[in-house]
């Protein structure tokens, strides 16, 4: 039964993939889809505290994509 990871893409080029394992697409789908959130909060966060140096013009959205794995 295959099993399903995020590989989390960045607008700087890099990629970075998650540890978490999960049993269906779905799951792992919406887990990237929190991550992306958690992202985006990180970023109005930051620019709350020193807007000067954290622009939210700067900041693009993570991509990712869903990879099958064999368990």
């Amino acid at each position: 039964m295959p099993k399903y990871k995020i590989v989390m893409q960045f607008s700087d080029g890099t990629n970075e993939e998650e540890d978490d394992i999960f049993d269906s697409e779905e799951a792992a789908e919406e887990y990237a889809c929190y991550l992306v959130g958690c992202s985006r909060v990180g970023a109005e966060t930051l620019n709350l505290s020193n807007p000067g140096d954290y622009l939210l013009d700067d900041y693009d959205d993570p991509d990712f994509e869903i990879i099958e794995i064999d368990d």
